[in-house]
């Protein structure tokens, strides 16, 4: 039986991932590559539509995929590459974008968000147009099911939109993709916010527990938690968010279940519950930090690693985009 094919991207616009994208995203790339053909890519040329320091683009392109291999995506067992590795990516976007509407391109509403905020006239056009770049690397791999989290859904739906009417313009081409919407795993909000969700764009680090950091730093930040009134180390997320979301990390870490965790620590304060997270997060996250460092150290090494993943994902490209185009009757080399 043939294994169904997946394929998700990850940005590499900060220096480290965060706890939230590990639970959220990552976690389930890792479990997904051992039942279904994974091709695993992070997108540096989806970062480019914000303003970037070309040495930091460099090495946080190669500190998201140090940490993905950290988190246990296996180029063994999966497709790991950067985006910019497997030029396809850039000519079948083209086609992509000959295909869309202006209308249906304007209504993303990511691109509505965003260029609401800093004015047309300082949103590039790629901003725009990088939902049809995203279709393009997902048709490209023929994937069957796309790992995403519910506010990407749109753009699923517009990479079968444009799919489907190429295939009924010009001949069967390209899968339909599905989107795989990423299990509802635990919901991990910020340390100092404990109603919004941990994010890369919060106004400080301070709520934010990130992989790459020092086990000092992060341990600090759970001591540091916002909590709630009273003493009771209960789960409640309307009254007691704070202690809610940190009984949710220990949980997601640990594998013991909330109802556990409020036994053990009936009749003891919040300082003991903050010290016994903050040495459950320093420990899970003490080996992935250190294994992500040692692949940084060999940068040859990584981008050995990565040169061979973009070779195996332009095998299936090439073979995409040569159909593509004959079928568009653009002229044969």
């Amino acid at each position: 039986m043939t294994m169904k094919r997946v394929l998700s991207g990850i940005q590499p616009t900060h220096d480290s991932f965060h706890l939230g994208n590990y639970l959220g995203a990552v976690k389930q790339w890792v479990e997904l590559q051992h039942k279904h053909d994974a091709f695993y890519c992070v997108v540096d040329l989806h970062a480019l539509t914000i303003e970037t320091d070309p040495a930091l683009l460099r090495k946080r392109s190669l500190a998201s995929a140090a940490q993905l291999i950290a988190l246990g995506v296996d180029p063994d067992k999966c497709t790991l590459f950067l985006q910019s590795h497997v030029s396809e990516h850039n000519q079948l976007g083209w086609i992509m974008e000959c295909l869309a509407g202006f209308g249906e391109a304007s209504r993303m509403t990511q691109f509505k968000d965003k260029s609401q905020k800093s004015g047309t006239d300082r949103t590039v056009v790629g901003l725009f147009t990088y939902p049809m770049l995203q279709a393009a690397d997902i048709l490209l791999y023929q994937a069957d099911l796309v790992p995403v989290g519910e506010d990407q859904r749109q753009h699923i739906e517009l990479t079968r939109d444009l799919a489907g009417r190429f295939n009924s313009r010009y001949g069967d081409t390209f899968q339909l993709p599905e989107a795989y919407i990423l299990k509802a795993g635990a919901k991990i909000n910020d340390l100092q916010d404990p109603t919004s969700k941990m994010s890369k764009s919060a106004n400080s680090m301070q709520g934010v527990i990130e992989i790459m950091d020092t086990p000092e730093v992060n341990a600090k930040k759970i001591k540091s938690s916002m909590t709630d009134t009273g003493r009771e180390v209960l789960f409640n997320e309307k009254e007691k968010p704070g202690i809610s979301n940190l009984l949710t990390i220990h949980s997601a870490l640990s594998g013991r279940s909330i109802s556990e965790l409020e036994s053990e620590f009936a009749g003891k304060g919040y300082g003991d519950f903050k010290s016994t997270v903050a040495d459950v997060v320093v420990d899970y996250l003490r080996p992935i930090r250190q294994r992500a460092l040692e692949l940084l150290e060999d940068e040859s090494g990584l981008i050995a690693v990565l040169r061979q993943g973009a070779e195996k994902a332009q095998v299936v490209a090439e073979k995409t985009l040569a159909s593509t185009y004959k079928n568009l009757g653009l002229v044969e080399r």
